[in-house]
């Protein structure tokens, strides 16, 4: 959950105007490469917005929504009726990782955050992907499509709907 969290720090902009922007939302492809070579690809719509909300929701290759708030994670996972909810130790502030982005070379940018780099790479004034690796060592690459910047999203999009017979599951 810990990757979901630092990817969004990344997610939620295009770099020319950083300081303007006040919601992304996209379509997205994450691939996976482990340290043995083996590939996972997923795929969903991001939508996120500078008041620290975010809600990813991955559509293949399994169906779940991760809602992202100030203070906590919730992942629903309909395919096994479940719902995780864990509390966040640190403060994050989405945009101001990727205002603090340098760039490297033409269309290139690399932020720093938690002692991890991220590759940010630029088409024109929107994100085309992210990569970095996560603490597993596993490289980790976004690449985003159908970007919206600045489009007026409803606070009610990020509340999270559990059904009663999913199983919850709190965490600390």
């Amino acid at each position: 959950m810990k990757r979901v969290v630092l990817v969004v720090l990344l997610a939620t902009s295009s770099y020319a105007g950083l300081k303007d922007i006040s919601s992304f939302e996209a379509d997205f492809t994450q691939n996976i490469l482990d340290d043995k070579g083996t590939k996972i690809e997923y795929s969903g719509h991001i939508t996120a917005t500078k008041q620290k909300f975010a809600l990813w929701q991955y559509i293949k290759p399994i169906e779940k929504s991760v809602y992202i708030l100030s203070n906590k994670i919730i992942v629903i996972e309909p395919e096994i009726e479940q719902a995780i909810i864990k509390h966040i130790d640190e403060n994050f502030d989405l945009f101001r990782v990727i205002q603090s982005a340098n760039k490297i070379a033409k269309n290139k940018y690399l932020a720093k955050f938690n002692n991890k780099s991220y590759l940010i790479e630029m088409n024109g004034d929107k994100i085309s992907s992210i990569s970095y690796q996560d603490e597993l060592e596993n490289n980790i690459q976004i690449f985003f499509h159908n970007q919206k910047v600045n489009v007026k999203i409803a606070k009610e999009r990020f509340i999270p709907v559990i059904p009663d017979e999913y199983d919850v599951i709190r965490e600390k």
